[in-house]
């Protein structure tokens, strides 16, 4: 980054020009209002819900402003507040590149800074919609059963603590309980995490919640509060050096908060919002349904379940990213197998082929323009293997159908969270259940039958049917063998 390039801010907006091609907010950002609060302001969202919204306003205006928050660091809001809530996005496909300037954002909160003042923000009427994407473990539940998990130390604290939470479901409850106290309508709360039925799930969640502070508002919370399933696609890699300098470079200004994505976007949303409605999300994309079930199943064992497989087949095998992966025929032939196990288990959406949409999905791990590291989506598997792979496995263990391609994806998820590569280097393991996965190896010792019996007794990831079903713990244990004996990218050959 050029540091005599003047930064990104709405007063130095104007020093880009139309000849640069990049676009720019077209509205008045003065007339927003905080209409939209989203928890959990990560790159995903500022380049997929923000998005949207931000295509809304340029087209026909209005006042849907956002107010991002983020619930642990204050990363986001130092990189967005001197730049006035103005970013870059970087649409990066085969053809090359373009920028534009995002201007919905008009605030970002950290949340444990001051946790009443979040509360408060949530609880104002001008709020109408609370958006999440705060990751599958932000919502201390037990994946295997999607059930509130009462222990969960931020539950803990929140149930003690209820005016000043830390959880995302302990702030919805607390502003939710000030809104039904004042005798005012709630917002609507839209879910765009990775889970599955996740407006039931969340709205299941937050009433388990209030619940147990007060019968009443949890009987209130499901009478009133509506909660909109959603499923939400593009790929958005982690913000790197390079994607400052490429935006300095598009646009002549400096800005510490860029995102890049792919060309491609999907939105599905359940068309069912509370009497304040919502953005016409619709008119630039966004396809408002009446069952996003048939849509979320797709992409959870399609797209995240093949994500997840190739992030660790492809971390063991000496890659860094996902098109490293795809590029790699041992593991292009292998996730065709996962898709041909994966596909007679989902049932087709309307106007959806499910083989083209594998061969787009493809076409898309292979962007050479999205480096989208196999790390980073490695992450929290605890949390995704249920509703990625596990579900499959069950529904085909049912059926009689054999799984060896998802049973290789269960066994790299466990060779990896043993925390040493096949050269022998440490791998960065990042799950909220790390110490006990690696304490169960560890007592577990070496032999590979008792490693993935240690694994398969976690409760809360395989539940209680899997560990003692013979042909599932048979197929992880033949494949965790094969990784030991032959490493992954021979693995995936078979």
């Amino acid at each position: 980054m050029n540091e005599a390039a003047p930064r990104l801010s709405p007063q130095t907006l104007g020093q880009i020009t139309a000849r640069t091609g990049v676009r720019q907010p077209c509205y008045d950002r003065a007339a927003l209002r905080p209409a939209i609060v989203h928890l959990g302001l990560g790159a995903f969202f500022r380049a997929h819900g923000a998005h949207y919204t931000e295509d809304v306003l340029n087209r026909s205006g209005g006042d849907w402003g956002i107010i991002g928050v983020s619930l642990q660091r204050p990363n986001q809001r130092d990189r967005l507040a001197p730049q006035g809530g103005l970013y870059t996005t970087l649409e990066r496909g085969p053809q090359g590149e373009r920028a534009r300037i995002v201007g919905a954002l008009l605030d970002v909160m950290v949340a444990p800074e001051d946790p009443a003042a979040l509360v408060s923000r949530l609880a104002d009427t001008e709020t109408r919609i609370v958006s999440l994407t705060v990751t599958e473990k932000g919502y201390c539940h037990d994946p295997a059963t999607g059930r509130l998990n009462p222990e969960h130390p931020d539950i803990r604290h929140d149930l003690q603590n209820p005016e000043i939470p830390r959880s995302a479901v302990g702030f919805l409850a607390a502003a939710l309980g000030r809104r039904r106290a004042a005798g005012q309508a709630p917002f609507t709360v839209l879910c765009c995490d990775n889970l599955p039925h996740n407006g039931a799930l969340v709205a299941a969640l937050v009433r388990d919640y209030a619940a147990r502070l007060d019968p009443a508002l949890a009987d209130w919370i499901a009478a009133e509060v509506r909660f909109p399933a959603t499923m939400v696609d593009r790929i958005v890699p982690a913000l790197t050096e390079a994607d400052l300098a490429a935006a300095e470079a598009l646009t002549g200004l400096a800005d510490h908060a860029p995102v890049g994505h792919e060309p491609f976007r999907q939105w599905v949303i359940e068309d069912r919002f509370g009497p304040a409605g919502r953005p016409a999300w619709e008119m630039v994309g966004a396809q408002l349904v009446s069952d996003v079930a048939p849509f979320e199943h797709m992409k959870l064992r399609l797209l995240n379940g093949a994500h997840s497989a190739l992030a660790y087949l492809g971390y063991l095998a000496g890659h860094e990213t996902i098109v490293e992966a795809v590029s790699d025929p041992a593991l292009s032939g292998y996730v065709q197998r996962l898709w041909s196990e994966i596909r007679p288990m989902v049932p087709q959406p309307p106007g959806q082929d499910l083989v083209a949409y594998t061969d787009a999905l493809l076409e898309r791990f292979g962007n050479p323009a999205i480096r989208h590291r196999a790390w980073q989506i490695a992450m929290d598997g605890s949390q995704k293997l249920p509703q990625r792979l596990l579900s499959t496995v069950r529904e085909r263990l049912a059926a009689g159908l054999p799984i060896p391609a998802l049973a290789l994806a269960v066994a790299a998820w466990a060779r990896y969270v043993g925390g040493t590569d096949e050269r022998g280097a440490p791998i960065d393991v990042r799950d909220p259940l790390a110490a006990e996965l690696r304490a169960r190896l560890d007592a577990a010792g070496s032999e590979p039958a008792d490693r993935i019996a240690a694994l398969l007794a976690i409760e809360p990831i395989f539940g209680t049917d899997l560990p003692v079903h013979p042909t599932f713990a048979a197929a992880v244990t033949k494949a965790y063998e094969t990784l030991l004996d032959v490493g992954a990218r021979a693995a995936a050959s078979t």
